[in-house]
C-alpha cells in the first residue's frame, strides 16, 4: 500500500505542530501570587489592590483594578493567595482576568476563585475576606506587573 507524499507531508506537518505546541507548554512554569483587594459597589462597583508576584525566586510587585456590575453592594477587604500557572515570564501575569460568580460575607468569609487572562496565565487563589459584601454579579479583573 503507496502512502501519497502529499499525505505523508500533511501528517508530518501535524505531528510537527503537535510536537511544538506539547514543547511550549512544557517550557511553561508557575509562580505565587499574595495580593489584597479592597471592594465596594451598590450595584455597580469597583476594586483595587496591590501584591506581590514571587517567580523563579524573584519577587515582583503587581497593582490590581476591576470592575462589577450586578446585585452587589457592600464594602470589604480580601486577601488573596495561590497560584498562578502556566507563565514563561512575569510579564504573563499582566492582563484581564474574568469570572462570573456569586458569593457573600458578613465579617470574615472566605473565597475560592480560578480565573484565566488572554495570554493563558491561569490564576488559583483562595482569599479571607473581612467586610460586608454581598453580590451575585460579573466581575472583571486586571492585573499588572509594575
Amino acid at each position: 500500500m503507496k502512502i501519497s507524499s502529499g499525505f505523508r507531508s500533511v501528517a508530518f506537518a501535524a505531528v510537527a505542530a503537535a510536537g511544538v505546541s506539547l514543547a511550549g507548554a512544557a517550557h511553561a512554569d508557575s509562580g505565587t501570587v499574595r495580593f489584597s483587594v479592597y471592594k465596594a459597589a451598590f450595584f455597580i462597583g469597583g476594586s483595587g489592590g496591590e501584591g506581590t508576584l514571587t517567580f523563579h525566586g524573584r519577587r515582583y510587585p503587581i497593582s490590581i483594578g476591576g470592575i462589577s456590575g450586578g446585585l452587589a453592594f457592600g464594602a470589604s477587604k480580601t486577601y488573596f493567595q495561590g497560584t498562578v500557572r502556566h507563565i514563561r515570564r512575569p510579564s504573563d501575569v499582566t492582563g484581564v482576568y474574568g469570572a462570573a460568580g456569586g458569593g457573600g460575607a458578613i465579617g470574615k468569609g472566605a473565597q475560592v476563585i480560578v480565573m484565566t487572562n488572554d495570554k493563558g496565565a491561569q490564576l488559583e487563589l483562595t482569599g479571607r475576606q473581612v467586610g460586608l459584601q454581598v453580590n451575585a454579579d460579573l466581575s472583571g479583573l486586571s492585573i499588572s506587573v509594575k
